[in-house]
């Protein structure tokens, strides 16, 4: 699932859970049961989400790995 890839690279690249529900205005009990895999992610949830990454959209598609950030 997509939340859990997200999940993911927020792990390997040290990003708090608790930023990414602060910018994106997602209250973390909707946050957290999305990262891993209980709740559908929308939409509009997902582009805004790559969007605060700073990620294309295309970054989490299922054929895709995850990988660290080029520093």
């Amino acid at each position: 699932m997509v939340g859990l890839k997200i999940k993911e690279y927020l792990d390997e690249n040290g990003i708090k859970y608790s930023y990414l529900s602060e910018r994106a205005g997602m209250p973390m009990n909707i946050l957290s049961p999305t990262l891993n895999g209980k709740r559908k992610m929308s939409a509009e949830e997902y582009f805004m989400i790559c969007e605060i990454l700073g990620l294309p959209a295309e970054t989490f598609a299922p054929d895709k790995k995850v990988s660290k950030q080029s520093e």
